[in-house]
């Protein structure tokens, strides 16, 4: 039995909206797509809820007609730089010992590691295990069934700014679509490209998209450490209209087919044409100009991760090294100045395990929506990942529990 799911990807520079069958053995089949230009959308927040909606509602029906699904529910990608994190902890007494540990428990214990004191205008969106803690038995994975009078766990808490959720939120309801749950860019990301084995060594996957790098650090097979930076593409963009005196489209152009990071590997006898501002001809442009303007921004921006890395503490923690995706991976050499860098081993991630459309999801730049279909299925394997629960939720379970005998 197959089974649809939805996920929505709201970026600086596009939506990407993919609906995925899901069969009994965990296999994906992307069976419809919807991709169209971001408008009122800026480092992943809304700036404009009118264009934004209408960007989603655009590519919301894209993927409909190409599935044959009316889409209903979705997951959806949520970054930018009001995105912060902490690392909690809680501790709970088992209620029901001699059965041993309980779902109730394990929702309780994230619950309490969940309770703190969040600054003005921020919500909880992710209460991510690191690791529990039985009755001083450390290193325990899922303690569902393990027997214990205490239960600890080490998570980590991410939260985000409550308008500019709420804003998305809106977005994405008038687009006709419930919102299923709220989803790190960079944990779908993860979910799509990372291996289990990288995971449990030790990797950092960095998100380079148009408005933000998204950083979330694996370590033993869970999340330790996650950040956005309000740094990407469109960086880059404006570096090569200003350095080519060219328009802000054109100079997007000229970076997705003449783009390059490393200048020292582009001849020098290649040439492109381009019309700058004031020329009434297209004039020749040496291309490794250009990548001296590609590579001193991106060496910044990865400058930027690596500092990142360093200040999380876990930089000695990382045999696998760095994985990259998001739409400035897909620039010729990012890799090798990577490399250069981080002095770790370096991938471009490419989504996994998927069938169906992939010729339309096959690039690092797919990688978070590919990841939100994929969400599901991580969420019910149990001793993953937990859904935060909203007080009206909690307020209507508690009301259902007296009621039942």
């Amino acid at each position: 039995m197959e089974r649809s799911v939805v996920g929505i990807d709201v970026g600086t520079h596009r939506i990407l909206v993919l609906v995925g069958e899901l069969a009994e053995h965990g296999d994906l089949r992307i069976v419809g797509v919807g991709r169209v230009p971001a408008r009122g959308i800026k480092k992943g927040v809304v700036v404009n809820v009118a264009q934004a909606t209408a960007s989603i509602s655009e590519a919301v029906e894209q993927a409909e007609q190409s599935s044959g699904y009316q889409i209903e529910r979705a997951y959806l990608g949520v970054t930018g730089a009001h995105i912060t994190s902490r690392n909690s902890t809680g501790v709970v007494g088992v209620s029901r010992r001699d059965h041993g540990i309980g779902p109730d428990d394990v929702d309780r214990v994230l619950e309490a590691a969940g309770a703190i004191v969040l600054p003005q205008n921020q919500e909880l969106v992710h209460i991510l295990p690191r690791t529990y803690i039985v009755d001083g038995q450390e290193g325990v994975r899922n303690p569902l069934g393990m027997h214990g009078f205490r239960l600890e766990v080490e998570a980590h808490v991410v939260m985000g700014s409550s308008t500019a959720l709420q804003n998305l939120r809106k977005c994405v309801n008038e687009a006709g679509v419930q919102i299923g749950e709220l989803v790190l860019t960079s944990l779908a990301a993860g979910n799509a490209v990372l291996t289990e084995n990288e995971k449990e060594m030790g990797v950092v996957l960095v998100d380079i998209g148009e408005g933000t790098v998204d950083i979330a650090i694996f370590i033993e097979g869970t999340i330790w450490h996650t950040k956005s930076l309000p740094l990407g593409g469109e960086y880059i963009t404006n570096d090569i209209a200003i350095g080519l005196r060219l328009p802000s489209s054109v100079a997007e152009q000229v970076k997705l087919t003449h783009g390059h990071c490393m200048s020292k590997q582009v001849a020098e006898d290649e040439r492109f044409t381009v019309s700058p501002y004031g020329e009434g001809n297209p004039i020749p442009v040496p291309r490794w100009k250009l990548a001296e303007i590609i590579q001193a921004r991106c060496e910044e921006i990865l400058e930027s991760v690596q500092q990142e890395i360093k200040r999380s503490g876990y930089d000695g923690l990382l045999p696998a090294g760095v994985v990259i995706c998001g739409g400035t991976a897909q620039l010729p050499a990012l890799r090798d100045l990577a490399r250069s860098i981080f002095e770790l081993p370096v991938q471009i991630g490419i989504p996994k395990e998927i069938s169906g459309l992939t010729d339309k999801v096959c690039g690092p730049d797919a990688a978070v929506a590919v990841g939100l279909v994929k969400w599901t299925p991580m969420w019910e394997e149990g001793g993953g990942w937990r859904t935060v629960r909203t007080p009206w939720f909690r307020r209507v379970m508690s009301w259902l529990k007296h009621l039942l005998p």
